[in-house]
């Protein structure tokens, strides 16, 4: 069953005082216990979709809603545990350890002072356990590779104990490894912790592996959407990019250079 759905949206910006519509028309459904993957090329849409399912911009039109109610009627605090948000930005917080980091999560739940209970906590430390980084509870955020970042930042959301969480390119910076620790953590989360995750990517390979669902824009700036396998199968890999020199191989779930066939002889 759905748990955070669109209604009608459109999403854009605005330019030299104009309103650019980027998608419009957008009924889409992400459940708990689903990991849906956001894939389209470049300049597609992707952010702009995922700045106002986090309501980090407004919609042109329509409206979101999280267990049947209306993001755009509650506050920011009862928003912010609802969602958790996990960026493509680099944050400068070197100076912070993981376990300082990690708590800033907590910020929704505790009191005007920010301090931490014994159950705000407990549930940092199981944040930093389910990405695996425990060891690294101690250290400066400075000290950790990418992909240890990456983690961190995941525990932050996790810590955050919100039913969704919303990802924008979470592996753009990380090595081959990295990319898919990351995806099947992200994977373990929506299934064990019944959490609602959506992640945009360019990673389609692993995306089509690990993702439940997809979220697809086309060239066209459609929005096609259903489980995994389904789409595969009914070819809408195909109008994801505008290039003609590209195709989409379903037996390696990766797109492929069209290789140049020589021309006969005496051609």
């Amino acid at each position: 069953m759905a748990y955070l759905e669109t209604h009608d949206l459109a999403v854009g910006y605005s330019q030299a005082k104009k309103t650019v519509e980027v998608l419009t028309g957008l009924n889409l459904q992400l459940e708990r216990g689903h990991l849906v993957a956001l894939l389209g090329q470049n300049g597609a849409g992707k952010s702009t979709l995922l700045r106002a399912i986090t309501c980090a911009s407004r919609p042109l039109k329509g409206h979101i809603t999280i267990g049947g109610v209306d993001l755009a009627t509650i506050t920011q605090r009862e928003r912010s545990r609802l969602i958790g948000l996990v960026s493509t930005e680099r944050v400068t917080v070197g100076g912070l350890t993981v376990g300082e980091l990690v708590a800033l999560g907590r910020q929704p739940h505790t009191g005007f002072l920010g301090r931490l209970n014994d159950d705000d906590r407990q549930r940092v430390a199981q944040a930093i356990a389910d990405v695996g980084i425990t060891h690294k509870a101690n250290s400066y955020m400075a000290q950790l590779s990418d992909g240890e970042r990456q983690k961190a930042m995941i525990a932050r959301a996790l810590a955050q104990a919100t039913p969704v969480i919303v990802l924008d390119e979470p592996t753009a910076f990380l090595d081959v490894a990295s990319r898919i620790e990351t995806m099947q953590l992200l994977s373990r989360l929506a299934h064990e912790q019944n959490k609602a995750v959506l992640l945009s990517s360019h990673d389609v390979s692993q995306s089509l592996l690990m993702a439940d669902d997809l979220w697809l824009i086309t060239r066209d700036r459609e929005v096609l959407h259903g489980p995994t396998r389904a789409l595969i199968g009914s070819g809408a890999m195909q109008r994801l990019f505008a290039s003609q020199n590209v195709e989409f191989n379903p037996d390696i779930l990766d797109y492929q250079a069209i290789s140049k066939k020589e021309a006969p002889n005496g051609e």
